[in-house]
């Protein structure tokens, strides 16, 4: 095969299943699909598009790509390999390139031949050393771009100091000059009369960066390195040390440091599996009862939405106390129950957070469900609350639940995390240090972002806390329903792909997709599969997998508590739902643990009987359940609060009082408390009120009465916190990072439509004085009297034709078609192009023209 002159002919020599891997390892390059090929290697080698992959690849395959910039244009293999190994040829570096290579081919940021590699032109002006842009690998320029500028004169000076031959052009004294310093043995023998100081300073400028000062009067060390050209000037006051120069003094390694291998996690603490997935049940569990708690803290309306959106510090705060815990760990909570459609704003004038519908069918679930539910939309949101507090672009404080917490890298980031943690033995906990670095060796360019530092170790630390919190990990180590969540076995991670330079080439007409998961998807080193998330469908089977797993380790709710004389009822462990609602109405929580402490008060006997319970249900209710005794203290608390209850009634008028008991009206007009509320007597039995009747409840209650509201019909109403509900809400899409990974189907069309525009671009013809006229590109363009004429006479030869085809939507292509028929202004032809019979409108052929004979 001919060397490819262009990255349009060296994809033009791919097969479908490599097409297939850059198209799916960088996405971008199908949105929308290119025409042909040469479109295709045009889009690839676009700023943008050529960032983004730079940013993905990982540290080895980034450093080989910077010792090409700083290589020769085209460079050899063994050139690259003595700029990467150096002189010793560090035998981890001369196994791997091959693989980093076959990387950067295989993303399209290299092409050609062993003996002629080439660099992307973008990716070189990204990468090449500038003066404004230095080099990453700390290299100056070469000679010949150091003295662009200088004048014939000095250059010839130079030359006759290092002891060249004087030459009649600066060109070839350049080039001599270049020679001389690319000579490892006589710039050694050069340097070796340099004094002592001249190489003290030439040792500090080495590694970069290459630029250093001067004044008008350099000192002597300067001078003698300036004479020779091993200090060349690139501004007034300013000199850089070739890169020629450079790379002797380096051995020849364009790197100070290569990393061939990625560093290992290493581990930070054993245990035993049993061990670490009854941890994480544990906090599983912890993180069932946390959501609820503020759900439930939240039923009867929570905080109210800021004017921009989100919650307030103060709102913040109060959900922190009411939580126990940290202000971070409240949005933490806050943020999961948003992600998983539990939570959102109610959209009323007075506009407020609250549950939505879903959350009612979420309490039904099998506990393990529902942590399934909420693992899954962690996994997959790209809201991070980590940030909050944090500022934005404009300096505003970052919300919880407020715009601006979406960051596209964070779902990738805590997959890849688990999966290294899954690639661990079970039940080893991994050193945050090593797992850090591992990350960053995986992804060098991925870290400031939007100006706030490195947030991918930002994302991977939140990673490691969040996931300890949901009982994904326990004691720092992946449990055994984490790692089903992630759709793996001991693997962990997600879908995988096979990562090498090469791989075999699939049979001749095999569709791309016909691979399966087996296509070498966005290659980088042997080192680093890449994990793909899971599609829906996928994350669903894993989802439901963990909570199999999870299922026996919750502890089984219990149907009873333990009633003690001080008014206080003792769960020894999850109650059953109804009895935890029930009794979360009778009594206030008082202490959470192992077991949950309840106390019975005036107050909440109040608040279970204003739900429309009564002294004798709630006797039969604790009766029922509990394995004591009901002491006696309990009862007389119930019976005497029952005796009171409603013995007031409360309804709108602004606002009444009704009651049988003249005396006890009496009582309350005479009571200095109740003046702000401005009673009157209308009747005997009836008080009016200058309030509200929610303010009037209030007030008598603080006055120590137990008042019942009632309706205008004069029955008592029933209080129930469980009503405010959100209308049906849809959780947060996530922001994604670029286009979406294409799948197979899309990836089979691409490259079906790829191939089928470059067919047709490229497919010779018989030269026509028209054709002559036609750039390359170009539709072709003949009449419609001689379209018609054209194409019947190909019907009786069978003879295949080249068109220009514009379609309903006004795209156009072109096309090669063996014309079958023509009849009612439609042509049916054979398409090769897309392998399949068609027909086309005639008055949509923008000309035709005769293939060549070959």
């Amino acid at each position: 095969m001919s060397t490819p002159r262009s990255l349009a002919e060296a994809l033009r020599s791919r097969d479908d299943r490599s097409l297939a891997a850059l198209l799916r390892g960088r996405p971008d390059l199908i949105t929308p699909v290119p025409t042909d090929l040469t479109q295709l290697a045009t889009r690839a080698g676009t700023r943008a598009s050529v960032v983004r992959a730079l940013e993905r690849l990982d540290r080895f395959a980034l450093q080989t790509a910077e010792a090409l910039a700083v290589a020769a244009d085209p460079a050899s293999y063994q050139e690259l390999l003595g700029l990467m190994a150096g002189d010793e040829e560090d035998p981890a570096v001369v196994a791997a390139l091959p693989g980093a290579v076959a990387t950067l081919r295989d993303q399209a940021l290299v092409w050609g031949d062993d003996d002629r590699l080439r660099l992307v032109r973008t990716a070189r002006e990204l990468l090449a050393p500038s003066p404004q842009h230095p080099s990453p690998t700390g290299l100056g320029p070469s000679v010949q771009e150091a003295t662009a500028g200088m004048s014939p004169g000095r250059v010839q000076t130079i030359v006759a100091a290092v002891g060249l031959p004087s030459t009649h052009d600066s060109v070839s004294a350049v080039a001599g000059l270049t020679a001389l310093f690319s000579s490892r043995r006589k710039l050694r023998a050069l340097l070796a009369k340099a004094p002592a100081e001249s190489v003290e300073v030439l040792e500090r400028l080495v590694w970069g960066p290459p630029y250093g000062q001067v004044t008008a009067e350099p000192a002597a060390r300067l001078r003698w390195l300036l004479d020779r050209g091993l200090l060349l000037p690139t501004a007034p006051g300013t000199v850089v040390l070739p890169r020629e120069v450079a790379l002797h003094l380096r051995a020849g390694r364009a790197h100070r440091e290569v990393e061939p291998s990625p560093p290992a996690v290493r581990a930070a603490g054993v245990h035993g599996p049993q061990i670490v997935d009854a941890t994480a049940a544990g906090q599983a569990y912890t993180a069932l009862a946390t959501v609820e708690e503020l759900l439930k803290d939240w039923d009867e309306g929570g905080p109210a939405v800021l004017r921009a959106g989100g919650l307030s510090v103060r709102d913040l705060k109060r959900t922190a106390v009411a939580l126990d815990v940290s202000e971070p760990v409240a949005a933490f909570w806050v943020e999961l129950a948003y992600a998983a459609g539990l939570l959102a704003s109610d959209g009323e004038a007075d506009e407020r957070y609250a549950a939505t519908p879903e959350y009612d069918e979420w309490l039904e679930r099998p506990a393990a469900e529902r942590w399934a539910r909420l693992a899954e939309a962690w996994l997959t949101a790209t809201r991070t609350p980590g940030v909050v507090g944090g500022r934005d672009g404009k300096d505003r404080t970052l919300s919880a639940l407020g715009p601006g917490l979406d960051r596209s890298a964070t779902p990738e980031v805590r997959r890849r995390v688990l999966a290294l943690l899954g690639d661990l033995p079970e039940g080893t906990a991994p050193s945050s240090e090593t797992l850090l670095a591992r990350l960053r060796w995986e992804r060098p360019l991925r870290g400031p972002e939007r100006g706030e530092g490195d947030l991918r170790t930002r994302l991977a630390q939140w990673t490691l806390s969040e996931a300890e919190s949901l009982g994904i990990t326990g004691r720092g180590a992946l449990s055994g329903h984490g790692r089903a969540l992630l759709g793996t076995g001991a693997g962990g991670g997600g879908s995988t792909a096979p990562v090498s330079g090469g791989g075999s080439a699939p049979a001749p007409g095999t569709d791309p997709a016909d691979a399966g998961d087996k296509l070498p998807v966005h290659h980088r080193s042997s080192h680093h599969p890449v994990v793909l998330p899971l599609s829906p469908s996928e994350q669903a089977v894993a989802s439901a997998a963990a909570a199999r797993l999870l299922a026996p380790l919750l502890p089984e709710p219990l149907d009873h508590v333990l009633l003690q004389a001080d008014l206080t009822a003792v769960a020894p462990g999850p109650l059953r739902r109804p009895l935890a609602e029930t009794l979360g109405v009778l009594a206030d929580v008082e202490s959470k643990g192992g077991a949950t402490v309840y106390r019975f008060t005036p107050a909440s006997v109040r608040r279970a009987l204003d739900a429309g319970r009564t002294a004798s249900d709630l006797q039969a209710f604790l009766t029922a359940h509990s394995r004591t005794p009901v002491p006696q203290p309990l009862a007389y608390l119930i019976d005497d609060v029952a005796r009171r209850h409603g013995h007031l009634r409360v309804g709108a008028a602004s606002a009444y009082v009704r009651c049988d008991d003249d005396a006890l009206l009496n009582e309350i007009l005479a009571d200095k408390r109740s003046a702000g509320l401005r009673l009157r007597r209308l009747a005997p039995t009836v008080l009016a009120a200058q309030a509200d009747p929610a303010t009037l409840l209030d007030v008598l209650r603080t006055m120590g009465y137990a008042p019942a509201a009632e309706s205008a019909d004069g029955d008592v109403l029933i209080h129930r916190a469980d009503a405010h509900r959100t209308p049906p809400r849809t959780p947060p899409e996530p922001v994604p990072d670029g286009p979406p990974v294409p799948d197979n189907t899309l990836l089979t069309a691409a490259v079906r439509a790829i191939r089928a525009g470059d067919l047709a671009s490229t497919t010779p013809r018989k030269p026509t004085p028209e054709s002559s006229r036609t750039t390359p590109g170009e539709l072709p363009r003949t009449s419609p009297a001689d379209t018609l004429a054209t194409v019947q006479a190909a019907v009786l030869t069978s003879e295949p034709l080249w068109i220009g085809y514009v379609n309903a939507d006004g795209a156009a292509s072109q096309r090669v078609i063996a014309p079958l028929r023509v009849e009612g202004g439609f042509v049916t032809a054979y398409d090769h192009t897309a392998d399949e019979i068609r027909t086309y409108p005639l008055h949509r052929i923008t000309g035709v023209a005769e293939l060549a004979e070959d």
